[in-house]
């Protein structure tokens, strides 16, 4: 199994990259809404944790197939969260 490290500020996950101010076209607008509600709907009935994932995750690790480093960890949520 192997488990990479992603990018913990939002916009570098999702590759945003803001170039200028300049408002939207209308046909990009008038299509927003229904992009936004159809999204929605796909995060409502999404789980919030994948438990697949977790269960593969947890296996690795009892493997001993991932190394677990609590100190580090501790500091990225910490990172994350702005405690730095």
């Amino acid at each position: 199994m192997q488990i990479t490290s992603h990018s913990s500020r939002r916009g570098e996950a999702a590759g945003v990259v803001k170039t200028d101010n300049r408002p939207a076209a209308a046909p990009r607008a008038a299509a927003a809404p229904a992009q936004a509600a159809s999204a929605a709907a796909s995060l409502q009935s999404m789980p919030e944790i994948d438990q697949a994932k977790v269960a593969e995750v947890r296996a690795a690790l009892a493997r001993g197939e991932v190394r677990f480093n609590p100190e580090r960890l501790a500091g990225l949520i910490e990172q994350y969260h702005g405690g730095r």
